[in-house]
């Protein structure tokens, strides 16, 4: 027989270097890319243009602000056109990926040394509040029979910074748009009862401008809600608050990693393990787009942001997150809504009346007011 038979000969591919590929197998990715790419392109198109009409009215009314305007606006299209198969992949991508981006650009809004200047007097307040907060939303929702993603949106949403946490959150307990959608309208609802009510409280209580900064930063949830309540109570209040908002924003990061641990641990018991903890890599537990929060918050930190990029930054991370939330809107079936039924709500109500106690306590124990 001959030793040389093409039987035996060696394949060809043997021959190419470790770690190369055909150019056949790199132009079928680059053509499954673009495919993917085009197949996204109608939903994204449509998110966005939601997005924008929401950002309009989000500036006539700040109070709302244009991510809430902007699920609002996606449930009542989702109602009325009910978008079909061609436009889901792009709204799913808006849904989840357009959120990661956003929370990677709300790094540029964090100083890490303006963070440490809010004072150790501060940081007790704001764990103390989340704890509490953390702590109700499990004891509470439960009572309430209220599903355990559905619990945890509302609490870190309450409990960290609004919508922001809840876009943060999500991907990490992979939450459905429906629940995300009540969240968000959740913490929405309260967030304006805190800007009409939380002035007339601190003038009652006789708060000083530091004091009702420490308050609204801790126990309000959205930014936009935080500046109206504190700039109505003085210039002080509403710079105290600001800082105080932004430390409490660092939260999201032991939160993601302590729920992503949690994901993967009921992943495991799902799969039929014993759900036993193992090594902990926490480069698996770390979300890549914690990780861009991180990255720009440094830089941020270092002065490699320009100043006068912060504020298109800032506005650029909030349009994103009313894209984002814009989608979660198209993609909701409102008799999904109807079924959770007011149970949500009335966790909400709990939980804010919780962490506005909780932050007064607080304060009081630590003699800030």
């Amino acid at each position: 027989m001959n030793d040389a038979s093409p039987s035996q000969a060696p394949p060809a591919d043997t021959e190419r270097p470790a770690g190369t590929e055909r150019p056949a197998d790199t132009a079928d990715r680059v053509g499954t890319a673009r495919r993917v790419g085009t197949a996204r392109l109608p939903g994204l198109a449509l998110a966005v243009g939601v997005a924008l009409v929401a950002t309009a009215l989000g500036r006539l009314a700040p109070v709302v602000g244009g991510p809430v305007a902007g699920i609002v606006l996606g449930v009542l299209v989702a109602v009325v056109v009910r978008p079909g198969a061609r436009l889901r992949p792009g709204i799913a991508f808006a849904g989840r990926g357009v959120l990661q981006a956003a929370v990677v650009v709300l790094g540029a809004q964090l100083s890490l040394g303006q963070v440490l200047r809010v004072g150790v007097g501060s940081l007790p307040v704001m764990i103390v509040t989340l704890a509490a907060c953390l702590a109700a939303a499990y004891w509470i929702g439960r009572r309430l029979g209220i599903v355990g993603d559905l619990r945890t949106l509302i609490g870190v949403g309450t409990g960290i910074c609004g919508a922001s946490a809840i876009a943060a959150v999500t991907p990490v307990i992979g939450a459905a748009e429906a629940e995300v959608a009540y969240a968000v309208s959740t913490i929405f609802v309260f967030n304006i009862a805190a800007v009409l009510t939380f002035p007339v409280v601190g003038h009652l209580l006789g708060m000083s401008q530091q004091a009702f900064g420490l308050f609204a930063g801790t126990a309000v949830n959205d930014m936009s809600s935080v500046v109206a309540a504190a700039t109505t109570y003085g210039g002080a209040a509403a710079d105290h608050a600001v800082v105080v908002k932004l430390a409490r924003t660092l939260l999201i990061i032991p939160i993601c990693l302590g729920l992503s641990a949690l994901a993967r641990r009921r992943a495991r018991l799902a799969a039929g393990a014993d759900g036993t903890p193992g090594a902990v890599r926490v480069g698996r537990l770390v979300p890549w787009f914690l990780v861009g929060f991180l990255v720009l918050a440094a830089v941020n930190t270092a002065g490699l942001v320009p100043s006068g990029a912060h504020g298109p930054l800032s506005t650029l991370a909030v349009f994103l997150i009313t894209v984002a939330l814009s989608a979660i809107g198209l993609s909701t079936e409102p008799a999904r809504l109807r079924r959770t039924g007011l149970k949500p709500l009335l966790l909400g109500g709990c939980l804010w009346l919780v962490v506005s106690a909780t932050s007064l306590a607080a304060q009081f124990l630590a003699q800030h007011l």
